[in-house]
């Protein structure tokens, strides 16, 4: 099968390079763009590209749901080991829990309910090439060798694991969304969002005690919180189980230790070293407002640059990108606009937990840097369910329309029965923020009076 897939071909654009006497002939390319990586912002830019009238090629490693220096496949780290299996997991882990609640409604099961791992990961999934740059206008592909008049660097990044000892036990966020048997009891490592999303993952599909690292030692919802441990060593016992030590001490028994400690641009043996592509110490290429590297006419887009690791973000650097190189239109990825693109999704920051984490517009910290002088509501309530689930409380967080106000919200009569309604109860501000002494005791549109605001 072919080793590069082009997307279409309309017309054939050209570029003057200056020859030795001055001159400028006309130089022919086998693409207009050359995409090395299938992901989410490379898809993006060539799609758009190809549809500005310009060829285009993509250049992808071969399939793996395990990404390396040698694997990755078609459709990036969301697709195939991301946000989308990610999810379905979650759903997976959520019937434990639905069971366990449907008692209060009167449900009765004879049998406990077992879950199979093998369908879900049968279930969960449904060759290519990697591009290495011999010079700036032109990529090696298994031993062929193209030219393009812009060669695109979106090949993402991958999981990254401290380098201790007894590493080599431990497994990513890749492996962990393909193990061929159901693990038995696992500790992860690290506190981020991915951390959290699957100690709520292995813990509904009951594995015992999935453990995080965070930062006081604490039990919640049948997850071990161990807080302020940094791992220090993994040994592996003969009878095939893994130890984890830490600067607090060592826990035994487990039959994984997951790493969730972040990820790496996937920059490795592409050959930009040697074409004098500039990149920091993690890897990650550094580009210029529009995602040109310090090489003309090489560019980079997605999380291979560490900008914001996000989809959408690499999405929309992708489409800019194809706007400046083929539509005659300079565009700047706007960041800016994270927010507008944020109130599109939902919101600006969502974790997959049980219950899963919503957030929106600024944190307290940000509003207080923002504005100063701030008013902070919170309200803690029961939701209807709960009432005969025997679900604890849980929080709630308001996707907050462009411009609305707390006083737009308290003017909307609520949805009933809701979580939503529970907005307008918060009369009396929690807290308040005052950055000056006279503005104490003062509303949040006396305090901006009284500071010129």
């Amino acid at each position: 099968m072919p080793k590069h897939h082009r997307l279409q071909r309309r017309r054939f654009f050209s570029v003057h390079a200056e020859s030795e006497n001055g001159a400028e002939p006309l130089r022919h390319y086998d693409f207009d763009l050359f995409t090395t990586g299938g992901g989410s912002g490379g898809v993006r830019a060539s799609r758009f590209a190809a549809n500005f009238g310009a060829s285009v090629a993509v250049c992808e490693l071969p399939f793996s749901t395990i990404s390396s220096e040698t694997t990755g496949g078609v459709a990036g780290t969301c697709v195939l080991r991301g946000c989308v299996p990610k999810k379905l997991m979650v759903y997976a882990s959520k019937y434990s829990h639905e069971f366990d609640e449907s008692n209060g409604f009167g449900w009765k099961y004879d049998t406990e309910p077992k879950h199979d791992w093998s369908t879900l990961m049968a279930n969960k999934m449904l060759s290519y090439s990697v591009l290495l740059i011999v010079d700036p206008h032109t990529g090696d592909v298994d031993g062929k060798l193209y030219t393009a008049r812009h060669i695109l660097i979106s090949v993402g990044g991958r999981p990254s694991i401290p380098e201790i000892p007894g590493s080599e036990y431990a497994i990513d966020s890749d492996a962990a969304l393909d193990l061929p048997s159901k693990p038995e009891k696992v500790a992860i490592v690290g506190g981020g969002y991915i951390a959290l999303e699957f100690a709520g993952i292995f813990n509904g599909l009951k594995i015992y005690r999935s453990g995080i690292l965070l930062a006081n030692k604490c039990l919640l919802r049948g997850i071990e919180f161990h807080t302020e441990e940094s791992p220090q060593t993994i040994v592996k016992s003969a009878d095939g189980s893994l130890s984890l030590k830490t600067n607090k001490g060592t826990a035994e028994g487990f039959s994984h230790i997951m790493f969730a400690t972040g990820r790496r641009p996937n920059t490795k043996n592409l050959g930009l070293e040697s074409m004098g592509v500039k990149m920091n110490k993690n890897g990650a290429i550094e580009v210029d407002e529009y995602s040109r590297t310090t090489v003309p006419s090489i560019w980079a887009v997605g999380d291979v640059t560490d900008r914001i690791n996000l989809k959408p973000v690499a999405l929309m650097e992708g489409g800019a990108l194809a706007k400046t190189l083929f539509q005659n239109e300079p565009t700047k990825p706007d960041y800016r606009s994270l927010s507008s693109l944020s109130l599109l999704l939902g919101c600006t920051l969502c974790v997959f937990s049980q219950p899963p984490i919503g957030q929106v517009g600024l944190t307290e910290e940000q509003a207080i840097k923002e504005y100063g002088d701030i008013d902070v509501y919170t309200q803690n309530f029961r939701p209807l369910k709960a009432t005969l689930s025997g679900l604890p409380d849980r929080g709630f967080a308001v996707a907050v329309k462009a411009g609305l106000t707390k006083a737009d919200f308290e003017a909307t009569v609520g949805i009933h029965p809701t979580s939503a309604e529970e907005f307008v109860t918060m009369r009396t501000p929690t807290r308040k923020i005052r950055q000056s002494p006279e503005s104490e005791g003062k509303t949040g549109l006396e305090a901006q009076a009284a500071a010129g605001v």
